[in-house]
Parts: structure tokens; sequence; C-alpha cells
């Protein structure tokens, strides 16, 4: 009878470590809908606000890498301000072309994988028809500048990174969107301003997120859009969206996108479209879903705040 000899083997022994996703701006409306799919999804991740790790410090960067070894990097880290941006320029450059520069090329040096977000706002207006990934950017603002020269400068140092292009967000899990905005002034029955010139592609958050995972799972590269299928003026949405909350639309008021004042020149007409393919529903079926979540926190906002702050 031969006898098994057990010496050499080792019980118990340690599972390599999990390689986390690590998120960037873990604090803003992007990162936080991240952290929150990711957790649905059985998504092992790490989220490091800007005190935790300074995109553009590259020494910062090296040491996040280090610490948490992860497969992949989705930056949603940035600056948004538009209008501000048109002054505080330096700072626009630096969170939003220096920093995704700098995280794409320490994943291309180390081998991971790199997700980092651009906007519509990258185009003049100039088009009539949607605008599709192989379009010339040329933008008319610092910020919209700011994206073109980060997706510019990422894709030379990772061609292999994914640029994902997108817009006009709305989420039922925070306020801080304009479809919550116009029905919070529905609701208190106040007079909401809303531009009705431009056209724009709205997008919900959570489609924008899970669709971004799992091009990235799937290791696609290059500029992607995705924004919910549909054209609207601002004002056209915030009626819309009152609509459906059952609110007398009368509250929204049409302006021109000039009455506003606002520093920053946007493009006329912006609406995202795809050579890749329509990846996301239409955002009339979104707001569909979104808005009764919306309007039962405006009910309740000491609910909301808890969400917020969670």
């Amino acid at each position: 009878m031969q006898i098994l000899d057990l010496t050499d083997l080792t019980f118990g022994a340690a599972l390599p470590p999990v390689q986390p996703l690590l998120i960037t701006g873990a604090n803003g409306t992007l990162g936080r809908a991240f952290q929150r799919i990711c957790a649905v999804r059985g998504i092992d991740f790490v989220a490091l606000g800007r005190d935790e790790l300074d995109i553009s410090d590259p020494l910062s960067v090296e040491k996040a890498l280090v610490k948490h070894n992860p497969w992949a990097v989705v930056n949603t880290a940035g600056y948004v301000r538009v209008d501000e941006a048109e002054k505080d320029f330096k700072r626009c450059y630096r969170e939003n072309t220096t920093g995704p520069a700098i995280l794409a090329a320490a994943c291309a040096y180390r081998d991971v994988h790199f997700l980092t977000f651009s906007s519509d706002l990258v185009f003049d207006g100039n088009k009539s028809a949607a605008y599709v990934e192989s379009d010339t950017p040329c933008p008319l603002n610092v910020y919209g500048n700011s994206k073109r020269l980060a997706e510019r400068d990422v894709l030379r140092h990772m061609p292999n990174a994914l640029v994902v292009r997108t817009s006009a967000f709305f989420s039922p899990w925070d306020e801080y969107n304009f479809v919550y905005a116009a029905l919070q002034a529905g609701q208190n029955k106040q007079a909401f301003e809303a531009a009705d010139d431009v056209l724009i592609s709205p997008t919900y958050v959570p489609d924008l997120v899970n669709v971004s995972l799992d091009l990235l799972i799937d290791e696609e590269r290059g500029v992607w859009h995705l924004a919910n299928q549909g054209a609207y003026t601002w004002a056209d949405l915030a009626r819309l969206a009152a609509d459906m909350a059952s609110l007398d639309t009368s509250f929204v008021v049409p302006r021109s996108m000039q009455a506003f004042g606002l520093a920053a020149t946007r493009p006329v007409y912006s609406v995202l479209g795809s050579k890749q393919g329509n990846l996301l529903p239409s955002a009339e079926e979104r707001l569909q879903k979104c808005i009764p979540e919306m309007m039962t926190a405006l009910r309740t906002p000491s609910e909301v705040s808890m969400a917020v702050a969670s």
C-alpha cells in the first residue's frame, strides 16, 4: 500500500489578496455612484478622496498604486465648476488635464487598466446632428479645453486607456443635479428659469456607471460616448420631469442661455451619439424610473441629507 507523504503539504495557507478597483474622487457624485454600484455588483474597491490621493502629484499617485495594487483605476476626480474655471484656470487645468495624464502614465507603467471621464463641452455646437466619437473637439471654454487636452494626453501616455465622454447628470442618489433642482422648485411652487435655446443629452448616473464598468472589465479602449438617448433643451427637460411628477409645469420659465450671463460660453448643441452603438436607454425611460425616487426624497428631506452624507 502506498503511503501519502503529507510533510510538504501546507494547510490553511492564505489566498493571495484580491486586487481592488481604485476610485479617485471618492466624495463626488460620480465617485459615490461608483462605490455604490461596485458594492452591489460585488466588485472590491478602494475609494480615495483628495486628502488621500492628489492626482496631480506623481508621488501621491505612485504611493497609492503601490499601497493598493489595483487591477484598474477609475478617475472621477476633477474640477467641475465650469464658469469659475474661466478665472480659476490654473487649478482647472491641474485637476482636469495634468492629473488624468499623470494617472494614465502611472497606470501604463504598471500595466493597470485606466478609465477617466470627459465632457460634451469639448464640442463647439456647430453640428446639427449628434456628436460621435470621431468628431473633432473644438471647445468654447476653459473647462471644455481642459477636458480636450486631458483626452489627448491620456491617450498619448496610454493608448489603451478608456475615455468616456458624457453629459448633464441626473440621479436619485443626491440633490446636486438639474432635474432634482427643477422638481424641488416645482414642489415649492417657485419659478425655475431654464435655457430653452441649447440642446443637451441627459445622462442617468446609474446607467453611466454600470456601462462604464462593463467597458472597463471588457478591456475596451479609446473614446466612447455614453449618454441616454434623446435631445432636450434645459427647459424641455425641466417640464418633462415636472409633468412626470404630476406638477404644474407653469413654474418653468424659459430663458435664453445668454440671459443667464454665465462666464463660460456653452455650445448651443452638444447632443451625444455614438458610432459604437447606443448602449444606454432613452432619457425619458430613465426619468420615469428616477422621478418617483426623487419625489419621495423631496418629501422626506432629512432622509436625503442622510443619503448625501453617506
